[in-house]
């Protein structure tokens, strides 16, 4: 036996596992036979220019839409749907609810004991310990963000779905809550649609980029280091680079 106890392995969440998914509007192909793997515990972003299939393809993903043909599975060979949080471009807060019920309400639907304890630790992460009775409508952007994000992780979902989610905000505002959100979402599968590069590669640890007609996925890249990224860091700016180049590429 060690002489500080044994060591716990990591229990790592489950991947996501895309075989040859097509979606067609019928004679209009959105993507024909896409097949990728997120490893457990990884946070890959996905970009591509508007109309390519990215929104749909995180929908269908998350069981909100159907594919024409092909399976998602979880890399443990389960179903994932009952298992995903999904954030999309809103913060989608109800008016009517404040900052507390509106973190809490996807237990408040399914008729179940608030966990109070969780929802105030949350809250505090996220720098609204003193906005728990405040209404939507009078907090910032950036503020209506961090509530989204506590509503997200108040799930305790291992598995994360992201569509845009910081593009409504101001570029300062924007920094902070990607910073927050690489923090709070570290040890889970998170796939992130973004049309920001820089975002990427400051968040992802690997990114994917879906282009053409029907779209296609390119080979992934890998960002080197831990997000979130420094925006002066070379390894960010070495992918970001190679993110715009592949972008004008695909342009051609």
């Amino acid at each position: 036996m060690l002489a500080n106890g044994p060591v716990l392995e990591k229990v790592l969440p489950p991947g996501i596992r895309v075989d040859n998914l097509t979606l067609r509007f019928d004679a209009h192909t959105i993507f024909e036979s896409l097949s990728f793997e997120i490893r457990g515990g990884e946070f890959v972003a996905l970009l591509g220019s508007s109309g390519v299939g990215k929104s749909s393809l995180l929908k269908i993903i998350g069981g909100l839409a159907k594919a024409t043909s092909g399976t998602v599975i979880g890399t443990d060979g389960l179903p994932i749907q009952n298992r995903i949080a999904y954030m999309g471009q809103q913060d989608l807060l109800f008016p009517w609810l404040n900052v507390f019920e509106n973190v809490t309400l996807g237990a408040r639907l399914r008729r179940e004991k608030i966990d109070k304890a969780w929802a105030e630790h949350l809250l505090e992460r996220v720098g609204l310990s003193t906005r728990h009775k405040t209404l939507p409508s009078a907090l910032s952007g950036g503020m209506r963000q961090r509530a989204a994000i506590a509503r997200t992780l108040y799930e305790r979902r291992p598995i994360v779905l992201m569509d845009e989610p910081f593009s409504a905000l101001d570029a300062i505002t924007r920094s902070m809550v990607q910073d927050l959100a690489a923090e709070l979402l570290e040890g889970r599968t998170v796939l992130l649609i973004t049309h920001d590069p820089m975002e990427a590669c400051r968040l992802g640890h690997h990114l994917m980029v879906l282009s053409g007609h029907p779209a296609k996925l390119g080979t992934p890249i890998t960002v080197a280091g831990k997000p979130p990224r420094s925006p002066d860091d070379p390894e960010l700016q070495k992918s970001q680079g190679e993110l715009l180049r592949l972008f004008v590429e695909n342009a051609r």
